[in-house]
C-alpha cells in the first residue's frame, strides 16, 4: 500500500481499463465483455468503473480451471459474478455483490470465491435478467479488438 507524505499528492486511482472485447451469448441476451486476460488486467478489473451499460461487463481469463478468489476494492458498483467452468458451464453466481467503502480497511474488504476458468462480471441483477443460472452453458461467440 503506498503512503502518501504530508505535504504531496494523494497516490492517483488505478486507470478504468479498455480493453479488447468478446461477445458471449446467455439465454436471454448477447453480452459484451471486455477481456481481462492478463495478471494485471484482471487484478485491476472493473475498480474505479462508475457504471456499465445494459449487457455488458468484464470476462476474467484464468490459465487454468480451479478455485479462484477475487478482493473487491475499490468496485463502486454492485456487481453479479458469473463462475464459468472451461466448458462454457455456469457453476455458480454470486448476486449483488455489494460496494467496499472506500473508508473500510483493506484486511476487512470481502473476498468472492468460487470454481471457475472464466468469471463474467456484470451489473447487480443483469445475470438473472439475461437469464443466467447455474447449469446454464454459454456460447462465446468472437473476440473483437486488438
Amino acid at each position: 500500500m503506498l503512503l502518501a507524505l504530508a505535504g504531496s499528492p494523494a497516490p492517483a486511482a488505478p486507470p478504468v481499463q479498455h480493453l479488447p472485447t468478446m461477445t458471449v451469448r446467455a439465454p436471454a441476451a448477447r453480452l459484451t465483455l471486455q477481456v481481462a486476460k492478463t495478471e494485471w488486467q484482471r487484478e485491476l478489473g472493473l475498480m474505479n468503473v462508475t457504471s456499465l451499460a445494459e449487457h455488458a461487463g468484464m470476462l476474467f481469463v484464468f490459465p487454468q480451471d480451479g478455485p479462484v478468489a477475487f478482493w473487491m476494492k475499490d468496485t463502486l458498483i454492485p456487481l453479479d459474478m458469473v463462475f464459468v467452468g472451461s466448458d462454457w458451464k455456469v457453476r455458480s453466481i454470486a448476486t449483488r455483490v455489494p460496494i467496499v467503502p472506500p473508508t473500510m480497511p483493506d484486511e476487512n474488504i470481502p473476498l468472492e470465491h468460487g470454481n471457475a476458468k472464466y468469471v463474467i462480471e456484470l451489473s447487480s441483477g443483469e445475470a438473472a435478467q439475461d437469464g443466467i443460472v447455474p447449469g446454464v452453458r454459454l456460447d462465446a461467440v468472437a473476440v473483437h479488438g486488438r
